[in-house]
């Protein structure tokens, strides 16, 4: 934006920020800052304003103008849209405003400054970056000409090597025949070999026999090689010999010629002459004799060598015919060979024919016994559902049994009382009867009588009264209940009186017996251990456990029963949706046979609901708890050997467990010192050098790019940028996959390197399930816990982003949510937008949930979870979505381990997975309420709540487990 050109002119900027938030999906929230801009006039009244939108948006400028005549200001706005719009207002300027103005304007004009020379410098810095660039281009193109030189020298070189080859070729050829009757007998040795090889059927000994073949192919070439060699000699000597004879015969016979051309020149001369000398003539004769002599010499050395021509051409014909017969005999030898090996392919036909109907044959074995099994376990299953279906009739039954047997008693007692009201009427009137008869003068003033079943009888006094109404009184048939109870009261009685003279003339006067409303009132009481009621309860109630624990046992076969190899994923990384991980393994593990120990609990943690196993680092490591890797195809470590690893996996897949295995990919270890003393020189299988270590680890001294996240300080970071390093990690996760048994991956410490680099590792390895330990700080304010942890789910969602979704993550925001939240301050656990805190509310099918790990417990303690509360964290992650987590401790050292096979079953019949919907309804200090899915709902804290009395939620609600103040559950019937 350009300056104003105003005469004595101030600009005021102020900033406007933010006007506009937005938040995605996710929670990522984005903002629009503005830029306002006042320009105030001294002399004129004029005052513009210029708003701009710093994100290229249609700018705004306003003017205002003021009228002398009224000091009105008059406003014109032109924005975006072309709209012009008009307004009036009172504006009041003074020297003050305008002398802080120009400060600004000051101020403004040394910021431009600034950040123009800043501009420069950045620039220069610019230009300086290029000017390098360029020259590392000029670099790598000059060594690339050099490079390419060298190649087209090594290309020329190896051109000339092949030609001089095809020339050797082309001499040895006729020296090979002699080799192919050594291969006539190498192949019938491989005849033989093959025929054991059928006989034996085995892959691995055909291989052995190929091996054995080629090498016999070989030592024959070689073989043929050196005859051909020595021929080769033999003849080029022998020839080499005739040349050179002939070559000397040649040439004393062209000396001879020689002479006699000067002694016919001599002799020409003479007769030309006419000079006729004797001893001239007689000279020339001798010469002529010795020529004689020398020509018949070469004429006998000619036709030795002829001879000996003729023979060596015999021998080359001889030859060519040995030649010829050999290569008939190779031809006849290969035609043979064809035919074994069209004999061999058709034996190798008929097996695998015959292997194909036998592997059918098995396959509709195997179908016949599954279809057997799976009818055996129908007909098993509904037994089961039959026995518990009697159970259920038999508990109806003594239920509806003890309820008549109850009501009877009621009738009974109602009876009795009303007996007991008609004998006190009768005994009321007797006593007023016997004591009229008193009054009216009778002697015996100890007599009694009492009414008794229409007659009087006497008694002696007012307690025989007592016993009378006990031994004969209400008529009718006192329960046995009743008689013991009175039997355990009073188990003698005195005799029953008759006779009045008996009665009169008995010492007995007087028994210390209950009252009359104290024996009528055993039939209120509640029946007590040894009768027949509370053996009946007793009963009951064991029945009721029996039927409990056989639903449960068939809900555990039928789901082990449904569990099957090829279940329909959902997403990558998530499994089937309805994983339940624990963690085999502590910090301390290591110091035990670690392997063997965890086999053993397979059946156990299986039959409790779990899903999948977290098994230690496998690898060989400084650190003995197997984070500090070394050579990562070594398997024997401190948990135990490779054997033992792979039984221990078995042994889970045996009873339906995911074995996961904790692979560091961010560092490891060197083997040896470079030159200048720094461990950066790895060993093993995998033996890389510096350049596979970023360049920003500052202890290590590497080679390669920067890195692409944290540092880990204690070990060299290794730089996946490198394509030899993810080759060889694609490499090695795929030999745990298909070779050691892994079936998913627990992923350390992947602050350290991009997550697009662990998108590829999974998509090679195709793991069944895969968690990243993202683990970060939480945002903190005067040492509490901020409400607002936003930014830090929002750092792990954005790794699961960088992974493409093929990884879930530890939600590390949910755990230390919870730290505060249990302590009476649930409100921390919903946010804004009603949903849950943590990664489980914004991306609850790829948030693993858990509450203690080998680091945060342990040991080592670094961030361990409120014990008291470890309750109320497990019935919280194993009732929400997510995967949650069980920690090897707490399972089995904490003894909660019944809590927590209570809570799994509550999942498993809520049917609750990684991508449950949940409705939080309450959030406060009290407590914290929430349904998840449609049959459960689930209450923290001490306050009164149940959902049968809430109108929102329809159907019956029962209680499913109960833990007072702790937490509750319930579920939907």
């Amino acid at each position: 934006m350009g300056p104003f050109p105003l005469l004595d002119t101030a600009i005021e900027i102020f900033p406007r920020c933010p006007i506009i938030t937005s938040r995605s999906s996710y929670g990522r929230r984005s903002s629009h800052c503005h830029l306002l801009v006042t320009t105030v006039s001294a002399t004129r009244n004029w005052k513009v304003s210029y708003i701009e939108n710093l994100q290229s948006k249609p700018k705004t400028v306003v003017f205002s103008s003021r009228d002398n005549s009224n000091d009105h200001l008059t406003d014109l706005v032109n924005d975006a849209d072309g709209f012009t719009t008009g307004r009036s207002e009172v504006l009041e300027t003074g020297e003050d405003e305008i002398l802080a103005v120009k400060k600004a304007l000051l101020e403004s004009q040394t910021r431009q400054k600034a950040v123009e020379k800043e501009r420069d410098q950045l620039l220069e810095r610019l230009a300086r970056y290029e000017a390098k660039q360029k020259e590392y281009v000029a670099t790598i193109l000059h060594d690339k000409e050099l490079a390419i030189s060298e190649l087209e020298a090594a290309r020329s070189l190896f051109n000339k090597k092949l030609e001089e080859s095809v020339g050797e070729k082309f001499a040895l050829e006729s020296k090979l025949v002699l080799a192919k009757q050594d291969a006539i007998d190498l192949a019938v040795q491989v005849e033989k070999l093959a025929a054991i090889a059928f006989q034996q059927a085995t892959s691995h000994i055909l291989e052995d026999a190929k091996y054995r073949v080629s090498v016999a192919e070989t030592s024959a070439i070689e073989t043929s090689y050196e005859i051909e060699k020595q021929i080769r000699d033999a003849t080029e000597g022998s020839m080499l010999s005739f040349l050179e004879q002939s070559k000397i015969a040649i040439e004393k016979a062209l000396d001879v010629a020689e002479k006699a051309s000067v002694h016919a020149k001599k002799a020409m001369a003479t007769f030309t002459d006419e000079v006729y000398p004797l001893d001239g003539i007689a000279s020339i004769q001798s010469e002529n004799i010795k020529l004689k002599g020398v020509v018949n010499e070469l004429e006998s050395h000619l036709s030795l060598a002829r001879t000996d021509v003729d023979n060596l051409k015999l021998e080359l014909e001889n030859a060519r015919a040995q030649a010829t017969a050999s290569e008939i005999r190779a031809k006849n030898a290969e035609k043979v060979l064809v035919e074994f090996q069209e004999l061999s392919r058709e034996k190798i036909n008929q097996q695998e024919g015959e292997i194909k109907l036998m592997m059918e044959k098995i396959k509709k074995d195997v179908a016949d016994k599954k279809k057997a099994a799976s009818k055996a376990f129908k007909v098993e299953l509904e037994g089961i559902k039959s026995a518990i279906q009697a159970a259920k009739e038999t508990a109806h039954s003594k239920d509806s049994a003890y309820m008549r047997r109850c009501e009877a008693l009621q009738r009974l007692l109602r009876a009795s009382e009303a007996a007991t009201k008609m004998w006190q009427q009768r005994a009321d009137m007797a006593e007023s009867f016997l004591l009229k008869e008193r009054t009216m003068g009778k002697d015996n003033e100890d007599a009694a009588y009492i009414v008794n079943g229409g007659r009087i009888d006497l008694l002696t006094d007012d307690e025989s009264q007592k016993w009378k109404l006990l031994t004969d009184g209400p008529r009718r048939e006192i329960p046995q209940w009743m008689a013991r109870r009175i039997g355990t009261i009073r188990p003698k009685f005195p005799p029953r009186k008759i006779d009045v003279t008996e009665i009169s003339a008995s010492k007995f006067r007087s028994l210390d017996l209950p009252k009359l409303e104290e024996v009528w009132s055993i039939a209120q009481e509640k029946p007590k251990v040894g009768d027949a009621l509370i053996e009946h309860v007793i009963e009951k109630e064991t029945i009721e456990k029996k039927r409990k624990a056989l639903e449960r046992a068939l809900q555990r076969k039928t789901k082990q029963w449904q569990r099957t190899p090829d279940q329909t994923k959902l997403e990558p990384g998530t499994g089937t949706g309805h994983e339940i991980v624990f963690q085999g393994f502590n910090w301390e593990s290591w110091r035990r046979r670690w392997y063997l120990e965890l086999a053993a609990k397979a059946s156990d943690l299986s039959q409790s609901g779990i899903t999948a196993v977290w098994l230690p680092p496998p690898t060989e490591s400084v650190a003995p708890q197997g984070y500090m890797p070394s050579d990562l195809y070594n398997l024997n470590s401190s948990y135990g050997t490779e054997e033992e690893l792979k039984y221990c996996i078995e042994e889970f897949h045996s009873q339906d467990l995911l074995a996961l295995g904790d692979v560091v990919l961010n560092h490891r270890c060197a083997h040896k010192q470079s030159p200048n003393g720094v461990w950066n020189i790895f060993g093993g299988k995998l033996p890389w050098g510096p350049e596979a270590i970023v360049c920003d680890d500052p202890n290590f001294q590497g080679r390669g790019n920067p890195s692409s996240g944290d540092i880990f300080h204690a070990a060299p970071n290794i730089d996946h940028s490198q394509d030899f390093v993810r080759r060889d990690i694609k490499e090695w996760l795929n030999w745990l996959r298909n070779d050691i048994g892994f079936d998913g991956w627990r992923l350390d410490f992947v602050r350290g390197f991009s997550g697009t680099y662990v998108k590829e590792y999974i998509e090679t390895s195709n793991p069944a399930f895969a968690i990243g330990e993202y683990w970060d700080s939480l945002a903190y304010e005067h040492g509490n816990l901020c409400y607002n942890q936003d930014a830090h789910r929002q750092r792990i969602v954005n790794w699961i982003n960088a992974t493409g979704g093929t990884s879930s993550a530890f939600d590390v925001t949910t755990k230390g949510i919870l730290h505060s939240a249990l302590h009476n301050q649930y409100w921390r656990m919903i946010d804004p937008q009603g949903k849950p805190t943590g990664v489980v509310g914004w991306w609850p099918s790829r948030a693993v949930t858990f509450l203690e790990n080998h680091d945060t417990g342990s040991t080592q303690g670094h961030w361990p979870f409120p014990r008291d509360k470890l309750a109320q964290g497990y019935a919280y992650i194993l009732t929400h979505p997510g995967t949650p987590t069980i920690f090897y401790d707490h399972f089995y050292d904490f003894g909660i381990r019944e809590m927590i096979n209570e809570l799994i079953e509550a999942r498993q019949r809520a049917g609750i997975h990684c991508r449950s919907s949940v409705k939080i309804y309450h959030a406060n200090n009290e407590g914290y309420v929430a349904q998840v899915g449609d049959t459960l709902v689930m209450k923290l804290g001490h306050f009164d709540w149940n959902p049968s009395k809430e109108n929102h939620l329809d159907g019956n609600w029962q209680k499913f487990v109960d833990k007072g103040s702790d937490y509750q559950l319930w579920l939907r019937q």
